[in-house]
């Protein structure tokens, strides 16, 4: 009766409703079915690699969840200061009282002289005498963000990196020669910015690339398992693989929806 009446209204509503989620969306991905309901795609261009000329392979579509999620600045930050602490010793020491030089003999008698009660002129209450409460190294700045911290921390990122038209998608990164020049020049006919990051679904690259590479200190190659909020911010350009973004999706995916409890549970740093 309802659907009779709102057919009425809209001619095209039990066409629409009818219409399954795989024919209004069309993804060419296995997780298709996973997707947002009634949420269109983001497109990106499908480059080649093999030329200094960019030029248009197709259009891939790229997850909702992950290439355009709402960013969070402040995950993002917390991020970046997690992977700059984790790695952080300070070796920052101060001596205690038992560690400093001399003070092996009471300074005067315990009474008679009218002073107060000292043993030791190494006392944190002299000078020359120990530090009460001071750094003491090596002090590790060691902590674990949250699990789901980390998962939107990154595609946070993919999201503000593909708004700012700063991440592009590759066939693969196969370069015709070594010369680092050809790869120079490929990132300015292509506006890239002076730094790129590269990443691919295998941590063996191809030689081609790793040798240019390995010369521009401010292009990097990384598989698609070490991809990092620091790294993406970093680098000016992200180029990715098609294979490097199925791989992603499929991880981050997977991810997004586990059991926050189960999976923080490892991380917990006061286990019974």
């Amino acid at each position: 009766m309802l659907m009779n009446k709102l057919s009425k209204c809209v001619p095209n509503i039990k066409t629409a409703i009818a219409k399954p989620f795989s024919s209004l969306i069309n993804i060419d991905h296995p997780l298709a079915e996973n997707r947002l309901s009634y949420v269109e795609p983001r497109q990106a261009w499908l480059e080649n690699f093999d030329t200094i000329d960019e030029k248009k392979l197709g259009i891939i579509n790229l997850h909702p969840e992950i290439f355009a999620a709402r960013p969070r600045i402040d995950v993002i930050h917390q991020n970046v200061r997690w992977q700059q602490l984790y790695k952080f010793v300070s070796f920052a020491n101060t001596k205690v009282r038992s560690e400093v030089r001399g003070g092996g003999r009471k300074p005067w008698p315990q009474k008679g002289m009218g002073r107060s009660r000292h043993s030791s002129i190494r006392s944190p209450l002299f000078k020359g005498g120990g530090v009460i409460h001071g750094p003491r190294s090596p002090t590790p700045h060691f902590y674990m963000l949250p699990f789901y911290k980390r998962v939107l921390g990154l595609t946070s990122t993919l999201s503000v990196k593909l708004a700012q038209d700063d991440l592009h998608i590759v066939n693969d990164l196969e370069l015709p020669t070594d010369e680092y020049t050809f790869l120079e020049e490929m990132a300015k006919s292509r506006n890239w910015g002076p730094s790129v990051l590269f990443i691919n679904d295998v941590d063996i690259m191809p030689r081609n690339i790793t040798v240019a590479t390995d010369i521009i200190k401010h292009m990097n190659i990384m598989p698609v398992y070490g991809l990092n909020v620091y790294s993406m911010l970093k680098h000016d350009t992200l180029v990715l693989t098609k294979s490097a973004v199925e791989t992603l999706v499929d991880k981050l995916l997977v991810a997004i929806h586990k059991n926050g409890k189960q999976m923080e549970e490892k991380f917990k740093l006061s286990q019974q």
